[in-house]
């Protein structure tokens, strides 16, 4: 193992609370050298169905790779990232070298890095000035832009399609074993997974759901015969989609197609996300709508349920009417923000120990994310 250097062992410190799909933390480091850092990024693709061809994790990717180059400067470094572009996507690597510059002073967002978070519940439903707009919007690079859903229409519109959408994420078995392996019960605080204080439904539905969820057949049965799926999609998409600040759509300059673009698409999200905290807001990601109408647009299949692909259709059609085609190939990121409250639980991240992989004749291994 490769001696780890004070000042690299605090800028990896402050990257690993990179925000990543369901806190899967994609990403390992492997310290080549005193300013030198290799990063493996894996994705989950082969078992997560919200992981299309990497995308999710490739989007994680970007953002974490923005938090170093951010997380350097608290160690007077710029940060020079460069992907090697011979090895597989399953198994990204990018070399981060960082080089000390004198009187580099903290970029402003790194104190923010920790203290970003996921609020899931109903948020506060005032409204963003349009000074706050204007610095959100200004945080994204050039070509990058906005699309705030303002307003009690707009926010009913974006709940309702949010509360539909859910119906796809919580009826279909290729989703039910990804929420099966990543919700920690019983807990406020999970390391590698999503604590169940965290997931924003009440302790009576909680606690339904860590029943039913023991097997697919309970789970089907219940969404059948007892409409289960109704609960959990009123208090996690249909009452915070209304009782929010506002909703938005990032957009890319261009269609995102090749590797390089999520990566860049992921630093965008980032320096995004931590400019609203920055200016006291969070956010919760409004992803699987993003990811479900992608598969229909591509006209690929990803679930066996036929009803459920029916809808998703649906949903593909009124996202397009929402955005635009234009617009949606060049959609990465959806989400809403609200002033208040701080969530009272959340997700931490593994200890920088578990993520470093050594040097001496080992190839850093694909992790099991679960």
């Amino acid at each position: 193992m490769a001696t780890l250097p004070a000042h690299i062992e605090r800028i990896l410190d402050l990257s690993r609370w990179a925000p990543s799909g369901d806190n899967t933390q994609p990403w390992r480091f492997e310290v080549l050298g005193d300013e030198h850092v290799l990063v493996h990024g894996f994705d989950t693709r082969d078992h997560v169905v919200y992981d299309l061809d990497g995308h999710a994790s490739q989007l994680a990717l970007g953002a974490l790779l923005e938090t170093m180059s951010i997380a350097a400067s608290t160690e007077g470094r710029n940060a020079s990232i460069q992907r090697r572009a011979d090895t597989p996507e399953t198994h990204l690597l990018f070399d981060v070298r960082f080089q000390p510059v004198t009187g580099l002073m903290p970029h402003p967002l790194a104190t923010y890095i920790e203290k970003r978070v996921v609020q899931r519940r109903p948020m506060s439903m005032q409204p963003l000035s349009g000074e706050q707009k204007r610095i959100l919007a200004n945080a994204l690079p050039d070509g990058y832009q906005v699309i705030w859903y303002e307003g009690l229409a707009q926010r009913w519109r974006l709940a309702k399609f949010m509360f539909d959408n859910a119906k796809v994420r919580l009826t279909i078995p290729e989703a039910y074993a990804v929420h099966k392996a990543v919700i920690e019960w019983g807990a406020r605080f999970s390391n590698d997974k999503i604590p169940d204080k965290a997931v924003g439904v009440d302790p009576l539905t909680a606690r339904f759901m860590r029943w039913a969820m023991t097997s697919w057949v309970r789970i089907g049965f219940i969404n059948t015969v007892l409409l289960g799926h109704l609960p959990p999609r009123i208090q996690l998409d249909l009452l915070p989609g209304l009782r929010c600040g506002a909703h938005f759509a990032l957009l890319a300059p261009f269609p995102l197609t090749t590797v390089d673009d999520y990566i860049a698409a992921g630093s965008a999200m980032q320096r995004f996300w931590l400019t609203a905290t920055r200016l006291g807001w969070l956010i919760q990601p409004e992803m699987t709508p993003v990811i479900f109408t992608r598969y229909i647009r591509q006209q690929r299949t990803f679930t066996k349920v036929i009803k459920a692909g029916i809808l998703a259709r649906t949903l593909n059609e009124r996202l397009l009417h929402m955005l635009g085609a234009r617009n949606v190939a060049s959609l990465f990121f959806m989400g809403r923000a609200g002033a208040r409250p701080e969530p009272v639980a959340r997700s931490l991240r593994k200890p920088l120990s578990e993520i470093l992989v050594g040097t001496s004749g080992n190839r850093a291994s694909t992790p099991v994310i679960s």
